[in-house]
Parts: structure tokens; C-alpha cells; sequence
């Protein structure tokens, strides 16, 4: 039997969810209109808009972010990712 591919780290469903109180302040951009160079939280950190791509199977837009640290491209839906309130911005 081949162990190949397999690791024994888990990915636990709260791993995949941005959490809203890390960022106190911040709303869900689901619904929101985004643009390249808006400043954004996903579920790996801080993170700035590359491209606004189609849409996800739950309707919400595909976000390609930058991360700071992070040489390759990280992607999310915009219902997972956190900007800053309007009051915020």
C-alpha cells in the first residue's frame, strides 16, 4: 500500500472559514463590489486583490490575492474574505 500523496495533517472545516473577529472591524465582501488593489483577510492573513475572476458555485466571486510573504497566488471566494467597513475605508 503507497502512502504517496497522503499526510497526516488534517484540515479541520474552521481552518477553511475566515474568522471574523480576528480583524474586529472588517465585513464579509460577499455581495461587494472588489478591484484589484483593495486590501482584503482571508483565512491565511492580510492580503491584496490581483484579479476579480468569475464566479464560485455559491455564486460569490473568485478572488486572486497576494499575500505578504507568499511568492504564488492564493485563492478564495469573496464570501470568505473579510474588507474593511465602509466607515473603515
Amino acid at each position: 500500500m503507497s502512502t504517496h500523496g497522503h499526510t497526516s495533517r488534517r484540515i479541520h472545516p474552521e481552518e477553511l472559514r475566515v474568522d471574523p473577529s480576528a480583524v474586529p472591524g472588517w465585513q464579509s465582501a460577499d455581495g461587494l463590489q472588489l478591484a484589484v488593489g483593495d486590501h482584503v483577510y482571508c483565512t491565511d492573513g492580510p492580503g491584496e486583490v490581483v484579479r476579480v475572476l468569475g464566479r464560485t458555485q455559491s455564486g460569490s466571486r473568485l478572488l486572486e490575492l497576494r499575500l505578504a510573504g507568499r511568492r504564488d497566488s492564493f485563492f478564495a471566494a469573496a464570501s470568505n474574505v473579510l474588507v474593511p467597513t465602509a466607515a473603515g475605508r
